[in-house]
Formats: C-alpha cells, sequence, structure tokens
C-alpha cells in the first residue's frame, strides 16, 4: 500500500480491449450438454446448499457447468453465499487455492437488455449478436473482463480479474464477505479533495486508456484499507462508442454532484477538460507517457472515514 488513497501504478502496455468477443459454445456448455456423473453430482452439491438455495434462479444448467469447470480448472474449491444480488447479475463468495475471491454471475434469463441497449448499441463488438440473450450476456461478461483487465494495465484500482467462463466471472475479492468494502456514498468523506483527485485521475487514466466507465457515481467506487477502488465496468465502453461523450458527461456531472456536496468547489466542465486532456490512444504504451500524480495524499485519517 503506497498510503491512503494512494495512486495505482500503470503496468507498461495496456490491454487489448477491441479484441473480438466470442460467444460460441465453451467447454461449459459441453459438459452441461454430457451430462456426466461427475458433473451431475457437484451440480446436486450446489442446489442442496443451504446459502444457494434462494440462488436457484441464477442457477441454470450452462451456469452450473461453467462453475464446475471453473473449480476444474482450480480457480475455486468451494462455493460461498451471496455478496450483493443486483437483476441483471448476482455476486458471490468462493474459496480460491490462495484467497477468497468474488464470483459474479450474469442471469441470462432475467437480464434487462432494455437497460443494456444504449451501451451495446453502436459497438462493433456486438454487431451480428442482435437480440440473442444468451450471446449478448457471454459478450457482456467477456467485455468487463476485458474492461477490468485494461483498466488495472492502465493504472486503474480495480479488483484483479482471474477467470471467465461463459457468463460467469472470478476476480479478486476486495475485502472480505463479512467486512466488505464499503461504496464511497456509505462513508464519512474526510478528506474529500484527497478522494476526488484520486477519483478525476482514474477517469482520467481509463480515457488515455481508450475507455469510458460509462455509470461512474459513488455507489461503485468502493474503500478497502484507506484505498480507492472503481467497479462495475461491464457497461464501460470505448471513446469510439457513438455515445462516449454523453457517458463521459453524465459520469463528470456524477462525480461533480457527489462532491460538491462534500464542500467542493467541482464543476463538471473542468472535470471534463481535465479527464480528456491526453489524447485517448488505445495502442499507446503507457509507460512513455504516464499521467501526472495529484498532489500528495493528505494525512491518514481512520479506516472508518475518508
Amino acid at each position: 500500500m503506497s498510503g491512503e488513497f494512494g495512486l495505482a501504478e500503470p503496468d507498461d502496455v495496456p490491454g487489448d480491449e477491441w479484441e473480438e468477443l466470442d460467444v460460441s459454445d465453451t467447454d461449459a456448455d459441453k459438459i452441461a450438454r454430457r451430462q456426466d456423473r461427475e458433473f451431475d453430482e457437484f451440480r446436486q452439491r450446489v442446489k442442496d446448499a443451504d446459502q444457494l438455495k434462494v440462488e436457484g434462479s441464477v442457477f441454470d444448467e450452462a451456469t452450473l457447468a461453467a462453475v464446475y469447470k471453473l473449480v476444474q480448472d482450480g480457480h475455486i474449491d468451494a462455493f460461498g453465499g451471496p455478496i450483493s444480488t443486483g437483476k441483471e447479475a448476482h455476486v458471490f463468495e468462493a474459496l480460491a487455492p490462495e484467497a477468497e475471491v468474488a464470483v459474479k454471475i450474469y442471469r441470462i434469463n432475467a437480464t434487462d437488455f432494455s437497460q443494456m441497449r444504449e451501451y451495446l448499441e453502436g459497438d462493433p463488438r456486438f454487431d451480428g449478436i442482435g437480440s440473442d440473450k444468451k450471446a449478448v450476456v457471454l459478450a457482456w461478461t467477456r467485455k468487463e473482463f476485458a474492461n477490468l483487465s485494461r483498466a488495472r494495465k492502465a493504472g486503474v484500482r480495480v479488483p484483479e480479474t482471474i477467470a471467465v467462463e461463459r457468463n460467469v466471472l472470478v476476480m479478486e475479492l476486495v475485502g472480505q464477505a463479512d467486512d466488505r468494502a464499503r461504496r464511497l456514498a456509505e462513508v464519512t468523506v474526510e478528506n474529500p479533495q484527497t478522494a476526488y483527485e484520486v477519483v478525476r485521475e482514474y477517469m482520467r487514466r481509463l480515457y488515455s486508456a481508450g475507455l469510458i466507465h460509462g455509470d461512474l457515481s459513488e455507489y461503485n467506487l468502493i474503500i478497502h484499507e484507506g484505498e480507492l477502488y472503481v467497479i462495475d465496468l461491464g457497461q464501460a465502453v470505448t471513446v469510439h462508442h457513438p455515445n462516449a461523450r454523453s457517458f463521459l458527461e453524465r459520469d463528470c456531472r456524477n462525480v461533480a454532484s457527489f462532491f460538491s456536496r462534500q464542500g467542493l468547489p467541482v464543476d463538471p466542465d473542468d472535470l471534463i477538460d481535465f479527464v480528456t486532456t491526453p489524447d485517448p490512444d488505445p495502442s499507446s504504451d503507457l509507460s512513455e507517457s504516464p499521467p501526472a500524480d495529484p498532489p500528495d495524499p493528505a494525512e491518514s485519517s481512520d479506516r472508518s472515514d475518508v
């Protein structure tokens, strides 16, 4: 840790966010079709688990097969209960060989495509997918994996990606299930200037790496051990998306509104100017021209406050 609200360090090369999103059948689909004895026993154990019985709608056959494949590949040892639930996805705690992890499962049958539409339309990676729910959700899951990987390489503190299989994403668990990281909206911000400088720097690093969060607010910025993390990048779009500018403007309005309520004179237009100062160049080597660090963080306060 580099101290309260210390910035993450960028890697040398950003991730390849422009790769084609493969939504063809995976090994998990083949496992679900094969229905062998080992998979059948695994499926029954999951369905019998007390902490998962209420989540039956999440674990369809193919999703169970995806989790089974992740277990076979050594990414998950044991499945825990839910950490958070939403309309499109549920997040569960799981035990991996070396640490606890978060397992995000997108619900194919319950996904609200009307809310996804503004992010999907105009994105060339979704051309040809149409209204096929399975294909859209599989592409969306891989898109979040790619966005998180790219953001982390750009020096944005996000949960580290571990694996993706079908509609299941495995990533670093920030905090613990019984001591979860808290959203910025849930804490008392004692040093808002420092927090704002880190948030705007992360927005600029995202933009420099060719990404715009698209739904940034105090509800998807979390705090753990004095560090700020950006989460929920499934909807993040490239700077080439036809709605990129309007998404960026909305992100800046949300961030400016929150920190203005904390007593800072934040103007959304000034924030946009700051974020877009470097030209977005997805092919550039970030180590050649890293964004400037903000002023030194303020003196650390108690962990329960920021």
